[in-house]
C-alpha cells in the first residue's frame, strides 16, 4: 500500500488480524471522571492484549498482508521494546524468521522479552535513529522484509482498529485522549475516529523529555531529537527523517497536543493501580496523567483514553508505587 490508509483499511485489518489479537475491554474510571468534571471516562484496556502491549495490532496486519514468498524471506524492524515483542509474537506464530534491531537506550528486560518469543536482537547505536542505521544495513545484508514501527499504512491501519472497537462501544465519545511518540497509534485511531464521527476531538500526549513529533510538526519536517531516560521509555525516539505518513496524518487529524512531566506521569500510573488495580508502563498512564493535572477540559464530555501497555519492569515499577502510595 502506497498511500495514506483509509476506514476501509482499518476495517479490513480488523477482520485480518482477529485470530491474533484480543478485543480488550472499554472500562469506566467514575472517581477520575468526578474529579474532573467529565460526563463519562473510559479506559481502553490494551494493556491487557497479546504480548501486553497494542502494538501487535499493527505488526500482525503488515506481516499477515505479505505474500508466501516475502514471508520466506524473514522480517526485520527496528523498535523501542513494544513493537520488537508484538513482531517477535505475530513471527513467531506464523512461522517467520524475525530481527529485531534495538538501540542500547532499550532496557535489558524488553529485550529479553523479545529474544524469549524467538526473535533475533540486534543492539546497536544509542538512540532509536541509530537502530533504524543498523535495520537498514542488516534489512539490505540479510534480503528481510521491513516491518517498520509507525510509518507504514499497513502498521496504521492496524493501530487504527482500537478506535473502531470504542466507536463500536461507545459511540457519543467526545473526546480521544491518545498517546504520541513516531505516531502511528494515533494517525490510525484519529483517521478512523474522524471518519466515523468528524466532530470528535482527538488530542495526542506526548513526553517533555522526547516530544520528536511536535517538534517536527513545528519544523514541518521530520527533526531529530535528544533521547533522555523517562518513565514512558516505549515513547522515547524520532519519527524517522523520511517520515512519510504519520507527520502528515497527525498534522491534518490531530486538534490538540499535550505534554506531561516525568511526575505526572508517575502520579498516573499510581493512579491506575490504585483505582484500578492495573499494572501499566509509563507511555500507558499519559492520558490519565493529563487528565488528572487538568491539562484539558472534559467538563460534561465523554473523553477515553488507552491504556496501551504493560511493559515495566518490575523492581522499577515497586518503587513507583511505594513512593507513591506510602
Amino acid at each position: 500500500m502506497e498511500r495514506s490508509p483509509t476506514l476501509h483499511d482499518g476495517f479490513q485489518a480488523r477482520a485480518r488480524i482477529q485470530p491474533l489479537i484480543r478485543e480488550t475491554p472499554l472500562i469506566p474510571s467514575p472517581d477520575l471522571a468526578d474529579r474532573i468534571g467529565a460526563r463519562t471516562l473510559h479506559l481502553k484496556l490494551e494493556c491487557l492484549q497479546h504480548t501486553g502491549s497494542f502494538k501487535v495490532r499493527g505488526a500482525a496486519n503488515k506481516i499477515l498482508s505479505l505474500t508466501d514468498e516475502e514471508k520466506d524471506r524473514g522480517v526485520i524492524t527496528f523498535s523501542t521494546g513494544n513493537h520488537g515483542k508484538a513482531v517477535a509474537y505475530v513471527a513467531g506464530r506464523s512461522g517467520i524468521r524475525a530481527v529485531v534491531c534495538l538501540s542500547e537506550h532499550v532496557p535489558e528486560y524488553r529485550a529479553e522479552a523479545i529474544q524469549a518469543l524467538g526473535a533475533e536482537v540486534s543492539r546497536k547505536g544509542k538512540s532509536q535513529d541509530e537502530a533504524e542505521e543498523n535495520y537498514r544495513e542488516l534489512r539490505i545484508s540479510r534480503g528481510l522484509i521491513p516491518v517498520v514501527p509507525f510509518d507504514d499504512p499497513l502498521i496504521i491501519a492496524g493501530q487504527g482498529t482500537i478506535g473502531i472497537d470504542i466507536l463500536k462501544n461507545l459511540p457519543n465519545t467526545d473526546i480521544l485522549l491518545i498517546q504520541l511518540s513516531g505516531g502511528g497509534l494515533l494517525a490510525g485511531i484519529a483517521m478512523v475516529a474522524k471518519s466515523i464521527h468528524p466532530n470528535i476531538h482527538v488530542v495526542g500526549i506526548s513526553i517533555e523529555r522526547s516530544p520528536a513529533m511536535l517538534e517536527s510538526l513545528k519544523a514541518g519536517k521530520p527533526v531529530p531529537v535528544e533521547e533522555k531516560n523517562s518513565l514512558a521509555d516505549s515513547l522515547l525516539g524520532g519519527i524517522g527523517l523520511d517520515n512519510r505518513y504519520t507527520l502528515p496524518m497527525v498534522e491534518q487529524f490531530v486538534d490538540e497536543h499535550l505534554l506531561v512531566t516525568e511526575d505526572e506521569i508517575k502520579a498516573g500510573m499510581v493512579y491506575v493501580f490504585e483505582k484500578h488495580r492495573l499494572v501499566v508502563e509509563g507511555a500507558a498512564a499519559v492520558g490519565i496523567a493529563a487528565l488528572m493535572h487538568r491539562k484539558i477540559d472534559v467538563s460534561g464530555k465523554n473523553a477515553v483514553t488507552v491504556l496501551t501497555g504493560s511493559s515495566v519492569e518490575s523492581e522499577a515499577y515497586v518503587r513507583i508505587l511505594r513512593e507513591g502510595l506510602f
